[in-house]
């Protein structure tokens, strides 16, 4: 495969990467919407979708795995390849949880909101934001902005640790609240997770970026 044809393969490769990035973003924002509004037509929207995602996430893994077959890429075109392969499994992974918040909110049917949904959907826009922030430092190559979504992930946990101690204090008073109250813990559970991959995204690029591998706690407490 000629320089050319590489770059190219390259340059759509991390296009379709892109598109899958807006897709899951697409369906965390919608799953955490239909949750809110209880839109259970939505949730199964979300939840059709996601056999969409993990199409477009296997292509992409295809594409990677052809372009290291015939090309046999080294150092920076290496790094590049496998990290748009990782970064794929992120996402993919992402839209898993997103179908789960939409699969938890059919569940929950018409059943009554244990109380209107506040930080939660503060979780959702705040990891949905991590994980935009995630891939425009990948396009750019942006090591500061992705050195700050890994500090943003601290601001998720904190929200994630006071809605489970809130759900735990509901459930504490009133044992006919614990089944919604589980519902929502799980859901919380999810966007938690979806921060952490945004996360996982970020580090991923500053090792394209760097060559080098950093642990999250360096990055947040130490000198990064």
């Amino acid at each position: 495969m000629p320089r050319t044809d590489f770059d190219r393969s390259l340059k759509e490769v991390q296009d379709q990467l892109l598109v899958l990035g807006s897709m899951v973003e697409k369906s965390i924002d919608r799953s955490v919407l239909a949750l809110k509004n209880r839109d259970l037509s939505l949730s199964k929207t979300v939840i059709d979708d996601d056999d969409l995602i993990d199409d477009l996430r296997n292509q992409i893994e295809e594409k990677c795995i052809s372009v290291i077959a015939t090309q046999n890429p080294m150092a920076g075109d290496l790094r590049t390849v496998i990290s748009v392969l990782y970064i794929a499994e992120e996402l993919e992974r992402m839209g898993d949880y997103a179908e789960g918040i939409a699969k938890i909110s059919v569940s929950m049917d018409k059943e009554p909101m244990l109380k209107p949904l506040v930080d939660i959907p503060r979780m959702a826009d705040k990891s949905s934001k991590m994980l935009s922030r995630s891939l425009d430092a990948l396009v750019n190559r942006d090591e500061q902005l992705a050195i700050q979504v890994c500090k943003d992930d601290s601001e998720v946990d904190e929200l994630y640790n006071q809605v489970y101690r809130e759900l735990l204090t509901f459930m504490i008073s009133d044992p006919k609240t614990i089944e919604r109250a589980t519902y929502l813990l799980w859901v919380s559970h999810n966007i938690e997770r979806i921060a952490d991959r945004a996360t996982n995204i970020s580090e991923r690029v500053l090792y394209l970026i760097t060559g080098k591998i950093f642990d999250i706690h360096e990055l947040v407490y130490g000198d990064a």
